[in-house]
């Protein structure tokens, strides 16, 4: 699909205001709104304090009474891998303070669905809780929250999904998205928010006496965040100065070789150095292989892998878990190829026109890819897509991926409101959600979906964009260049890798492993290496094709020792 190449604008004055850093720099700052040096600034004393996150104060004064009391402490965690970041977290976290009888449970998603259900409540009396903490889930749980309350267990809810008009019963709420909350970063993934609760409640015991009295050293709270690195990029939020903050530091621990031997493990199985591991790294070889988990099986496994301080046993669970994650691959292609065809046939139906709004189903489809599957069909079509797969009892379980400008919990909340009862419950974020449909709804529901999304976007925002820095001279195309763009990140939502567009000269060009495009192209006399990856095989290589305007990154290739630097082409056509 033919994209527009849309170049960024970037205010002079800001220019002048990051005259500190390499001009190109300069232009890829300013053009994500960064307006001064100190917004560049990674140390954790720029991190905003916890004393703003409402509830805060309750929650810690309630944990520490179970610490400190020997009770039985349960995390109540989520499928994906910020849920299993979130989870190792804490209970990492509070062994650390001594905490006796720490234990975890995560829903089976095709079981219990998602969160705290009253089924789940069930399932957690075999552990005799008497305080139940939620992580990125609970903010929607009503039923379940008042199914442990009956039970006599106390509930504190960490979470960081948007939440409804009432909250949830529970002993305690801690969620910077809940009304009246001031604290300054509405974004922080839910290992970000129990990270901060982990905060308060070490500060909290230190304060009292605690590790003292107990002698025990103090924890030091730094040694978590790789796990907050992990569940950061995983979840796709908006990449804020805080979760920038969050994920470098991260990153220096996982590069200093600090890292859990989990995360270690998952990164070389995927061919990543860990001394040079990047967000990206995070989220396409370690997140990707901790969600098969989640998608296939039980996520308990990935949490073991995060759990787990020796090092052959971590490496043990990342191969299953990378054996789960090339089972999802097969799956989701034979679903992708299914899904290709049915919009297809839509297309053709349409007179070469496809709905503002998309929702595919197929009673074959797993309901743990149909995230991905959505998110796939998504970055082809540019359109916001919904995918469902069977539930139960005559439900359909649909997972939400939205694009740029579409808050997609928005567009449910809105659905749900025009239309009672078409959705029976729903719940997300901006970008991705996930809902719960009856089977014979399907068809209205499709209709109103289509309808309101396209009440809420303009044509504009369905044009397949790709958003450049503008052209790099020969010169700065460079390994210094590449290597100094690498390490100014992280990169990912909302403050998105750099990206440059230009007319190339095609020099030379071949398949590799008979899907990727290999190129030497040519500028100002430069001959330069590229690859685009996953090319249209029956368009590529076109050997009449002598040049090519392109949208690229630029990459530090390493091969045998040695470095190059490297065009990675994420779009390109013939300018010939």
């Amino acid at each position: 699909m033919k994209k527009n190449i849309i170049r960024r604008s970037y205010p002079a004055h800001v220019i002048a205001s990051l005259h500190a850093f390499h001009p190109v720099l300069q232009r890829v700052y300013a053009a994500r709104q960064v307006q001064s040096a100190h917004e560049l600034n990674h140390a954790l004393d720029c991190l905003h304090p916890y004393h703003t996150l409402i509830g805060i104060e309750k929650a810690v004064n309630l944990m520490a009474e179970a610490v400190m009391q020997n009770q039985k402490i349960l995390i109540v965690g989520d499928f994906d891998a910020d849920g299993a970041t979130s989870t190792a977290l804490a209970v990492r976290a509070l062994r650390s303070f001594g905490a006796q009888h720490v234990q975890f449970l995560v829903p089976n998603r095709f079981a219990y669905g998602y969160g705290l259900t009253p089924e789940l409540i069930t399932a957690a009396e075999d552990f005799a809780p008497d305080v139940i903490v939620t992580v990125d889930n609970g903010i929607a749980n009503h039923a379940g929250v008042e199914a442990a309350k009956q039970r006599g267990i106390r509930v504190i809810i960490t979470d960081h999904h948007l939440p409804a008009a009432t909250l949830p019963a529970a002993d305690a709420i801690v969620n910077p998205n809940q009304r009246g909350d001031n604290f300054p970063s509405k974004h922080l993934a839910g290992v970000g928010v129990i990270f901060y609760v982990m905060l308060a409640l070490r500060r909290h015991l230190s304060t009292i006496g605690w590790f003292a009295k107990k002698q025990l050293a103090e924890p030091n709270m730094s040694r978590l965040l790789d796990l907050v690195a992990l569940g950061t990029v995983a979840d796709l939020v908006p990449l804020d100065h805080n979760n920038r903050i969050l994920i470098h530091q991260g990153l220096r621990r996982i590069r200093a070789g600090l890292s859990v031997p989990g995360i270690v493990a998952l990164l070389e199985l995927s061919d990543r150095n860990f001394t040079r591991a990047v967000a990206s790294d995070l989220g396409f070889a370690v997140a990707a292989r901790l969600n098969a988990a989640g998608r296939l099986d039980d996520m308990s496994l990935g949490i073991e892998c995060l759990l787990c301080d020796d090092g052959a046993r971590a490496r043990d669970i990342a191969r299953r878990l990378d054996q789960l994650n090339n089972e999802r691959k097969s799956i989701e292609q034979d679903m992708q190829t299914q899904a290709l065809e049915a919009l297809n046939k839509l297309i053709l139906r349409l007179q070469g026109e496809l709905p503002n709004g998309l929702c595919l189903f197929d009673t074959s489809w797993h309901q743990g890819v149909i995230g991905i599957l959505a998110a796939r069909i998504k970055d082809r079509f540019n359109r916001p897509v919904i995918v469902f797969a069977p539930g139960q009892e005559n439900e359909l379980k649909g997972s939400a991926r939205s694009i740029a400008g579409l808050h997609i919990r928005d567009i449910l909340a809105l659905i749900d409101a025009q239309y009672p009862g078409l959705i029976h419950k729903f719940g997300g974020h901006a970008m991705a959600a996930g809902l719960t449909i009856a089977s014979h709804a399907l068809e209205p529901f499709t209709k109103a979906f289509n309808e309101t999304v396209s009440q809420q976007i303009a044509d504009i925002d369905l044009q397949h964009a790709l958003f450049s820095d503008g052209e790099l001279c020969a010169e700065d195309i460079s390994l210094e260049v590449a290597a100094l763009l690498r390490d100014a990140g992280p990169w990912g939502q909302v403050f998105p890798e750099p990206l440059f567009d230009d007319t190339f000269q095609i020099v030379d060009q071949r398949l590799v492993a008979e899907k990727h495009l290999k190129l030497r192209l040519l500028k100002a006399e430069k001959l330069i290496d590229a690859i685009a990856f996953f090319v249209d095989t029956n368009a590529w290589p076109n050997h009449r094709c002598q040049s090519i305007r392109a949208a690229y990154r630029l990459d530090v290739n390493e091969y045998k020792g040695r470095q190059t630097v490297q065009l990675i082409i994420d779009y390109f056509e013939p300018a010939c």
